[in-house]
């Protein structure tokens, strides 16, 4: 989690992320592949998904997640940004210098090398 982000925003980040579930049903596994991308914190990742729960965007059922609102994509022409530099992927940690960044209304997630932003949202 960024110095800059407190608690509160990285849970709504991730809620976020699982909102934008193109998938109608996805092992928890890579539910929480997917917000390690928010967070690694265990603590962290169990308030994303209580949240995302008792606001009606997930249900879990065992080893399994089932989106509620049936998920609304992530364009990547509006609400993914590249940007040039020096930077480590967030979900890999490969040094990249082509940056992709997901657009949320909780805030902006990335980087991201190109691979590695479609398995955080699901294309891969």
């Amino acid at each position: 989690m960024p110095s800059n982000r407190t608690r509160e925003e990285t849970i709504e980040l991730g809620v976020e992320l699982l909102e934008h579930l193109e998938d109608e049903e996805l092992p928890l596994a890579e539910a929480m592949d997917r917000i390690e991308a928010v967070t690694t914190n265990p603590a962290l990742t169990r308030d994303i998904l209580d949240t995302a729960e008792d606001r009606g965007v997930i249900d879990r059922e065992g080893a399994s997640v089932r989106t509620r609102r049936g998920g609304s994509f992530v364009r990547f022409e509006s609400e993914v940004v590249t940007r040039e530099g020096d930077f480590s992927c967030r979900r890999c940690g490969t040094a990249i210098t082509t940056g992709h960044f997901v657009r949320f209304e909780a805030g902006e997630l990335g980087p991201f090398g190109s691979s590695c932003v479609r398995k955080v949202l699901g294309r891969e």
